[in-house]
C-alpha cells in the first residue's frame, strides 16, 4: 500500500490514482502529509508496504530539531521587479507553523533535506545573525532601504519565544533607525510592540499580518502550529491600539478553498483594525506542487480536483507559472474576477489609503566596519 497520493499530473483532474490516507498514518500537529525527497537528491524514497505490517503503524509525534546555521553574511539582496523589498534578513531557515503551501519549503532541498516534513521539523537557527546584521549596516556606502525581516520564513514561529534573535534584531533596527517590514501569522509579535510601536511613528517600521482563513477547523489543517484566526485578529487590534498601522494579508488566495472568504476576511480585518490589504494567489513551484496535491487529496478530496483545475487555469494550464507579475496574481477570467472582488472590498473599507513611504534619512549606524563604536554620533 503506499502511503501518499497523486493527482493525475497533467491535463484536467478528474479522479485520483490511490486510496486515500488514514488520518493515523499522518504526523500529529504537522502540514505536510510525506517527506518527499528534494529535487537535487539522485535517489527518491516511497514507502510501501513489506508484509511486516509496520506501514500500518501510527505515525506518532514527530519531535523538532534545532540547529545551529552559522552564517557568512545576513543580509540577502534580490532583483525582483515584482516585489517591493530588494533585501531581506531572516534569522531561521525551516518553519514549525508547517503550512502545506509554503513558498519557502523548497530551499531546505539545498541542504539535502526534505520540502516536506524536514521544513517544519528540522529547523536552524543563525546565531551570529545580530553580530552580522551591526557589521552589514555599518559598511562604507551602505545605502539604506528597507529590510524584510522573515519574509522567507515567519521570523516569530514558535522557536523565536525561546531563541528571541527577532527581537534582538529588530532592537538593532531600532538603535539604527533603519526601515523593515515585518509579515507574520504569529501573536508572538505582540511582545514586541514596545519596539515597534516607536519605530512606526518614525515611521520606520511596516506590520503585515497574515490571514488565510476564519474557519478553524481549515486552518488547522492548513497551517497546523500556526496562531488560530481569532488570535491573528486579536492581534490585529492590539498592534492598531499602540498606533501600530497594520496591513492584512489574505495570502495565499486558494482558488475553490478559500477564495469565497475574501470579502469576509477583509470585513474582519478592518474591524479589528487593519487599515491596509494585500493578496498572492496560491504559488506552487517545485516539491510543493506534490506535497500540495498530497494534502488536498488527504484533506478536501471532494474538492481536490477542482482546486487544482481552477489553479491551472490561472496559470496558463500548468501548475505553476514564475512569469514576472503574474506569479502572485495568475491571468484568465478567474484571476480577474479575483483581482476585482479584492479592489471592490478593500475599497470599500477604506483600505490603502494615505499609506506612508518608509523612512531611509534618519539611518545612523552605530558601528563601523570592525564593530567599533563610532564617536561621531
Amino acid at each position: 500500500m503506499r502511503t501518499g497520493q497523486k493527482l493525475q499530473p497533467k491535463g484536467r483532474v478528474t479522479l485520483l490514482d490511490t486510496q486515500q490516507v488514514s488520518e493515523r498514518f499522518q504526523h500529529r500537529g504537522r502540514g505536510a502529509i510525506s517527506n518527499q525527497t528534494g529535487r537535487f537528491e539522485k535517489e527518491t524514497h516511497e514507502a510501501f508496504d513489506d508484509g511486516w505490517g509496520t506501514i500500518e503503524e501510527d505515525a506518532g509525534r514527530l519531535e523538532t530539531q534545532l540547529m545551529k546555521d552559522t552564517a557568512r553574511t545576513i543580509i540577502t539582496f534580490n532583483k525582483s521587479p515584482d516585489i517591493h523589498f530588494d533585501r531581506s534578513v531572516n534569522p531561521y531557515r525551516g518553519c514549525e507553523h508547517g503550512c502545506i503551501y509554503c513558498f519557502a519549503r523548497p530551499s531546505h532541498a539545498w541542504g539535502g533535506l526534505s520540502p516536506g516534513l524536514d521544513f517544519e521539523s528540522k529547523l536552524f537557527f543563525k546565531d551570529n545573525a545580530v553580530e552580522l546584521l551591526k557589521r552589514e549596516l555599518s559598511k562604507p556606502g551602505y545605502l539604506p532601504r528597507p529590510i524584510a525581516l522573515g519574509i522567507n520564513t515567519d521570523a516569530y514561529q514558535p522557536i523565536e519565544r525561546e531563541l528571541g534573535l527577532t527581537r534582538s534584531l529588530l532592537e538593532v533596527l531600532a538603535r539604527y533607525r533603519h526601515p523593515v517590514s515585518l509579515l507574520t501569522k504569529s501573536a508572538l509579535i505582540q511582545r514586541d510592540i514596545d519596539l515597534i510601536a516607536p519605530m512606526s511613528h518614525a515611521p520606520i517600521v511596516r506590520v503585515g499580518i497574515s490571514l488565510t482563513t476564519l474557519d478553524r477547523t481549515l486552518a488547522r489543517k492548513m497551517e497546523p502550529r500556526a496562531a488560530t484566526p481569532q488570535r491573528r485578529l486579536d492581534t490585529i487590534k492590539a498592534l492598531t491600539e499602540a498606533g501600530i498601522p497594520v496591513t492584512v494579508m489574505t495570502a495565499p488566495i486558494i482558488p475553490g478553498l478559500n477564495d469565497h472568504e475574501i470579502e469576509t476576511l477583509l470585513e474582519a480585518a478592518a474591524d479589528h483594525g487593519a487599515t491596509g490589504a494585500g493578496y498572492v494567489l496560491l504559488r506552487l513551484p517545485y516539491e510543493i506542487k506534490d506535497l500540495f496535491h498530497e494534502w488536498l487529496a488527504q484533506h478536501v478530496p471532494d474538492r481536490a480536483a477542482r482546486v487544482v483545475n481552477l489553479l491551472r487555469e490561472m496559470r496558463g494550464g500548468k501548475d505553476y507559472d514564475a512569469k514576472w507579475f503574474e506569479r502572485g496574481t495568475g491571468r484568465g477570467p478567474m484571476a480577474e474576477l479575483i483581482s476585482k472582488r479584492f479592489a471592490r472590498a478593500a475599497h470599500k473599507l477604506g483600505m490603502n489609503q494615505n499609506r506612508k513611504p518608509l523612512r531611509t534619512d534618519i539611518f545612523r549606524p552605530l558601528e563601523d566596519a570592525d564593530g567599533q563604536l563610532r564617536l561621531d554620533v
